[in-house]
């Protein structure tokens, strides 16, 4: 099969012909047909977070199962599916009060280096996040992918995979926003907007949405905020304090920068939560002050929305299936794997959400 090949960081990925196994007594391979382009994966091109190489890299897709292993029963050839880099046990301490997403049991979530499930010049190539969507095929525990309707677009139920489910379970399920309840999002790419049309169906009163691009605050409108700040024009975080009057009950950083992340913090009136969903880069330390917190203001993480997903992604299907959740307006562009590292370079240069590569 064909598939892109990371090197080395800060290096262009490569097409090369790769072998994968045959399913184990609990994988499904699958079909690939679309992995989104994530700014996730951006960081570890980057060398920003580290990973082994050469690796195959991806982790938003969808596609079509092609074959189980012998101990499978979730799925059979020929099923729809998305999959999800929160493979889960389902018998762990996480898993059994319903913390899914932070699963760590290394029989289902793999640490780095250590799957051996493709090879390249008679050698193992790394896989990425148990996933490894850049390929014509994924070979994947069954408990990484979630069975979805068949009328759903396959380009846009691979975005529902990361990018959504991590915006939208950020605000519906760390956060837990309820109705008329002010949010701020800093940065509108695929993770905020999806914030933003999170925050819209959780029923929030007020959305602000904090970005520099001016293209993508006219998205953020779309997918549902009420307000705009130019993080160009000033600090962000006077700016919505001066907006709302005192500041957001919940504040979403969806960069990963220090900077933004000590601005999520500093918008958020007093009891308020910022949560950060941006990854921040490796070994880099934000710093708050210490008098805030008298004020119970709270800072957290998110790990890829808190999901549930096998309960959430169908969900989010239907909701686009209803109007509820804008994806047409999030695909920027599709294209050919050949042009990964053009999507990627588009990536960099901003003005766009989301571009996807379509497999034949």
């Amino acid at each position: 099969m064909k598939a892109a090949v990371l090197h080395a960081p800060n290096q262009p990925l490569t097409i090369e012909d790769v072998q994968i196994d045959k399913p184990g007594p609990r994988e499904v391979l699958i079909r690939t047909a679309v992995a989104g382009l994530c700014h996730s994966d951006l960081h570890f091109i980057e060398g920003k977070y580290p990973w082994p190489v050469p690796a195959v890299l991806g982790h938003e897709s969808a596609g079509v199962v092609e074959a189980v292993g012998s101990d499978v029963t979730y799925v059979k050839p020929g099923d729809h599916v998305i999959t999800c880099l929160s493979v889960f046990c389902g018998h762990c301490e996480h898993c059994l009060t319903g913390h899914m997403s932070i699963c760590q049991t290394p029989e289902v979530k793999q640490p780095p280096g250590q799957a051996e499930r493709l090879h390249w010049k008679g050698q193992k190539l790394n896989q990425f996040l148990n996933l490894s969507s850049f390929a014509e095929q994924m070979l994947v525990h069954e408990h990484a992918l979630v069975k979805v309707r068949e009328d759903m677009p396959m380009d846009l139920a691979a975005l529902i995979g990361c990018g959504v489910i991590t915006g939208y379970g950020a605000v519906v399920h760390t956060a837990k926003v309820s109705p008329g309840e002010t949010v701020a999002v800093i940065g509108c790419g695929g993770i905020g907007l999806s914030a933003i049309n999170g925050a819209a169906i959780a029923g929030a009163g007020r959305i602000i949405a904090v970005d520099r691009d001016p293209v993508k605050l006219e998205m953020a409108r779309a997918f549902g905020a009420t307000d705009v700040v130019d993080a160009s024009a000033g600090d962000p975080a006077a700016q919505v304090l001066e907006l709302t009057s005192g500041g957001v009950h919940y504040a979403f950083e969806c960069v990963g920068l220090k900077q933004t992340v000590e601005q999520s913090f500093g918008m958020l009136r007093p009891g308020g939560t910022a949560t950060i969903i941006g990854m921040v880069p490796f070994g880099t330390k934000v710093e708050l002050h210490g008098a805030d917190f008298l004020r119970e203001r709270r800072i957290q993480g998110s790990a890829m929305g808190s999901n549930r997903f096998r309960v959430d992604m169908p969900r989010l299907v239907d909701f686009y299936l209803q109007g509820k959740l804008h994806l047409d307006r999030m695909v920027s562009g599709r294209m050919p794997l050949e042009r990964i590292n053009e999507g990627f370079e588009e990536m960099k240069k901003g003005g766009i959400a989301r571009n996807v590569i379509v497999f034949d």
